[in-house]
């Protein structure tokens, strides 16, 4: 009752004009023709104004028998002034071309001719370029949304709103990507799949989309690359990582390309750990998008991948301090051994798009994809706790007082998968007037190998744990080898219909998803809507509401026991969505700003819990559990400075499950976060914009954890929360703005960037996981095992030069 009341209290707690006798209604397109989409039109002096649809249409409602200046302004066009006067009383409709910015023409490429689904956010590409980040991944500027949690800079992994990294649908062209298997921890993850200098357009869904994105219960991310309109190229290095990309367009027009390198190695940022030694990642990766017209009805393209990831790892110790000013303890450890792990990935995928006239558009994608992943390691290591000297004044301060105990460990892996997905499937759309008619058909065919065996040895003053006085036992062990080839179907059928009720615009769109996996013979019917409204006295306002079922079938995790074995008979997970939403538009400073607001709720059923240690998840492989999800996000967005545009969000959030037919009660899920708080801010020095400064920050409450210890799920505590602060500086250099680089070598350069960033400003220790230390007893109620903190990177420079030609 409480969230249906917040629900309205949202709704109808807002200003509503009493003058709405002069209706302006007015089509905005760039010179081509094409639509400009989702561009502000206000007028200035007052808090009158608007958005264009995804089709470059306005209404705004304005008072009679005045004079006003319209400012239309939308990211990669000139700003264009119109004065409109309505003194007549009556209403008209006007057309308006927008010019596109020759400094944000690129952009204009990248934002301008897709539209935004309901529900969806559209991310600024622009931006990325220069948030201060330690994984250049386009994930990086994803966790500033609203909704979205990331407790680790190290990995591009994300959770989005009480789901985990594993229910996150990531799409680049229509083409589903996945994840690693193996990856335990984010210094090993590498790079993302998305190239950020091959990417277009950027648009996510939080929850509640429409039937034609697949079976996950969390997110969407939709990633279009680019169809180049010229030569052009970019290269960009820093201490962390290097990249480069070229792309063209025939001489005929009809074959473009664009292809990207990049190499990533953060070893600088692993020397910040407490455990030091010999670290040697190396992540590289290749990328190709190819496009040719064989004739105005059919087009083909390619895109192709190729990833390497490499981590090699020799400790040598580590010290770690923790605990309370009062009871200090600290961990250090002598090492032995190394740790060699690798990750190839292949994708390939080859589309032809058949366009027989504008009301008809078929896709059809033949994709693969492969993962070859070994995890080896021997690691042996000595370890002694220590009680720390914390008398303020004593000469012995922060040196060791007391030894808790002492204990040597093996660490063993030689870990081997192989998998390979295969898919052919079609998509397409039909429209007739007002209704939009889409369908799609799926088959995936799944061979995975999987070869598990790891163990772990653990003796604490010459007995080993546990403790047994007739044999060594291993304090953890997983040995199995799992074969796995099966088949999935799926398809959807889905309808878009513009309305209007009075003067009240509305879309609704209605989708109807089937999937069946022949490994267990489940059938899954997934039903959903959408319902978009907005209404004419309201022109700055847009609504939407949404419902579904979210079905997510088992992948080869949720299938695979803690033990290694595999649930042929376990079933797909169930997460019902509703939700709420808002979109405010208004001016401030004579700038414009939107304000959006989403409350959701979410019924989980035949929930497979699991456990999170780093990124690493661990699934029960039963389904055994239920649970639910609610909470509200809320982001401001706009241009606190003029021409550089900055935005907050903000998440609150629960989320709980329950083990069936226990008498514990519900829990925390391991992604619970009550509060989530990311800002983004950029500021240049006043008459001169090329110098910036840009600032992210984020702050999320800690997560639970469980102790090592116990395999209850309501036995947990929380982590400490994660809170991060990086800034950057930069200078821009354009060739066609200074005369000095128009006559040197440098003028066929477009932009030179040159900037430094500060990684971890405040140097603040976030903790990602714990390890679990075990002694025998040297002293009386002196607990036996430790919680360890393993903390992230610590604070660091960066340097970094792009330049775009």
């Amino acid at each position: 009752m409480k969230y249906a009341s917040l629900i309205l209290l949202f709704f109808f707690s807002h200003p509503v004009s009493g003058q709405q006798n002069y209706i302006l209604n007015g089509t905005i397109r760039d010179t081509t023709g094409g639509p400009v989409p989702y561009a502000n039109i206000y007028a200035e002096g007052t808090n009158l104004g608007t958005s264009a649809d995804s089709t470059g249409m306005f209404r705004l409602v304005l008072e009679n028998n005045k004079n006003y200046t319209l400012v239309i302004s939308v990211v990669g066009y000139i700003n264009k002034k119109i004065n409109v006067s309505t003194v007549s009383g009556k209403g008209k409709t006007i057309s308006l071309v927008l010019k596109s910015s020759s400094k944000e023409l690129k952009e204009v490429e990248v934002y301008g001719n897709r539209e935004k689904p309901p529900g969806f956010m559209q991310i600024e590409l622009k931006d990325f370029h220069v948030l201060p980040n330690t994984s250049g991944s386009i994930e990086s500027i994803l966790k500033t949304m609203p909704g979205v949690s990331s407790s680790n800079e190290l990995s591009s992994q994300y959770s989005v709103r009480g789901g985990n990294f594993d229910e996150n649908l990531v799409y680049v062209n229509d083409i589903e990507i996945y994840r690693p298997f193996l990856v335990r921890s984010g210094k090993q993850e590498g790079l993302s799949f998305v190239n950020p200098d091959m990417v277009s357009s950027i648009q996510f869904s939080a929850g509640g989309f429409d039937a034609s994105y697949g079976d996950k219960m969390a997110s969407v991310l939709d990633i279009r690359y680019r169809n180049p309109t010229e030569f052009s190229g970019s290269f960009t290095f820093s201490l962390l990582a290097g990249s480069a990309h070229i792309e063209d367009i025939s001489a005929n027009k009809k074959f473009t390309y664009i292809t990207g390198f990049r190499y990533k190695s953060n070893q600088y940022l692993l020397n910040t750990f407490d455990t030091k030694g010999d670290y040697k990642p190396s992540f590289t990766d290749w990328q190709t998008y190819l496009n040719y017209e064989l004739s105005e009805k059919w087009n083909i393209g390619f895109l192709g991948n190729f990833a390497m990831n490499s981590y090699k790892f020799v400790p040598e110790n580590r010290r770690t301090s923790f605990g309370t000013v009062k009871d200090a303890v600290q961990l250090f450890v002598l090492y032995n051994g190394q740790e060699i792990d690798r990750f190839t990935t292949l994708t390939g995928a080859v589309s032809a798009n058949y366009r027989p006239n504008d009301k008809i558009e078929i896709k059809n994608i033949i994709s693969a994809f492969n993962t070859r992943e070994r995890e080896t390691f021997d690691i042996e290591g000595f370890y002694s706790l220590n009680a720390l000297d914390r008398e303020i004044g004593s000469e012995n301060l922060g040196d060791s007082i007391m030894n808790i105990g002492v204990g040597h460990f093996i660490d063993h892996a030689r870990n081997n998968l192989d998998a390979t997905v295969l898919s052919i499937s079609q998509k397409g759309k039909y429209k007739s007037g007002k209704s939009i008619l889409e369908w799609g058909l799926k088959i995936k065919h799944e061979v995975i190998n999987d070869q598990i065996r790891e163990w772990k040895l653990v003796d604490s003053a010459g007995f080993s744990l546990p403790y047994s006085d007739e044999e060594v036992n291993l304090a953890e062990s997983r040995y199995a080898s799992n074969a796995l080839s099966s088949n999935r179907y799926s398809s959807y059928l889905q309808h878009t219909g513009l309305y209007s009720i009075g003067t009240t615009a509305i879309q609704v769109i209605g989708g109807l998803r089937l999937h069946y996996w022949d490994l267990n013979s489940q059938f899954l019917l997934s039903p959903r809507v959408i319902i978009n409204m907005e209404p004419a006295w309201l022109s700055y306002w847009r609504f939407h509401l949404s419902t579904g079922v979210y079905y997510q079938p088992p992948f080869y995790k949720e299938l695979r026991t803690p033990e290694g074995s595999v649930n042929r008979d376990i079933e797909a997970q169930k997460s019902v969505h509703y939700v709420a939403g808002s979109e405010y538009n208004f001016i401030a400073w004579d700038r414009p700003f939107k304000f959006t607001t989403e409350v959701y709720y979410k019924k989980l059923n035949q929930l497979i819990p699991y456990f999170i240690d780093n990124v690493r998840i661990d699934y029960v492989g039963r389904n055994i559990a239920h649970g639910y999800v609610t909470g509200i996000d809320l982001k401001i967005n706009g241009e606190f400075v003029d021409d550089a545009e900055s935005w907050a969000s903000l998440s609150i959030m629960q989320a709980r499950e329950d083990i069936e037919n226990d008498s514990s009660g519900s829990y925390p899920r391991p992604t619970d976060q009550l509060l989530n708080f990311s800002l983004f801010f950029q500021d240049y020095f006043p008459g001169n914009p090329t110098y910036r400064v840009h600032l992210i920050m984020h702050y999320g409450t800690g997560l639970p954890t469980k102790p090592a210890t116990t395999e209850r799920f309501d036995q947990y505590f929380r982590m400490p929360s994660y809170r991060r602060v990086d800034i950057g500086f930069s200078k821009t250099f354009s060739a066609g703005d200074n005369s000095r680089l128009m006559n040197s070598v440098f003028r066929h350069l477009e932009t030179i960037r040159i900037g430094a960033e500060i990684f971890n400003l405040l140097d603040i220790n976030n903790t990602v996981s714990y390890i679990w230390i075990r002694t025998v007893n040297n002293l009386d109620n002196v607990s036996n095992r430790f919680a360890v903190p393993n903390y992230l990177t610590s604070r660091r420079i960066n340097l970094r030069v792009s330049v775009r030609f």
